[in-house]
């Protein structure tokens, strides 16, 4: 059974900082593709970023500057560095592994942008 536990969310302040870790029972390299989501309050869940195993990445327009999805191939975990935070990052992030049509979700972590 895949686990995937989410770590790293909290308060902070606008224009700060967090980095979200996701750690995966199992290689990296099991998967399709690893991703970082978020879901707000009375909003779908939507995408914020994507790592291949490959390496290549992919991100949300609206955190596309300010966010690194980075994938640990030793340690089988992938990060989540978000700056320039704002209030409507708020939200619960999940991590997702996909694997030959199988997608595999953590339990979440919260992220709330307020001062």
């Amino acid at each position: 059974q895949v686990q995937l536990v989410e770590s790293g969310g909290g308060l902070v302040q606008p224009g700060g900082s967090l980095r979200l870790s996701c750690a995966i029972s199992g290689s990296i390299f099991a998967f399709d593709a690893v991703g970082w989501y978020r879901q707000a309050p009375g909003k779908q869940r939507e995408l914020v970023a994507t790592v291949f195993p490959t390496g290549p990445t992919r991100y949300a327009d609206d955190v596309k500057g300010r966010s690194t999805i980075t994938a640990d191939i030793d340690m089988n975990t992938v990060d989540l560095q978000m700056n320039g935070l704002k209030p409507e990052d708020t939200a619960v992030y999940y991590c997702k592994a996909q694997e030959h049509g199988s997608e595999y979700w953590g339990q979440g972590t919260q992220v709330t942008v307020s001062s």
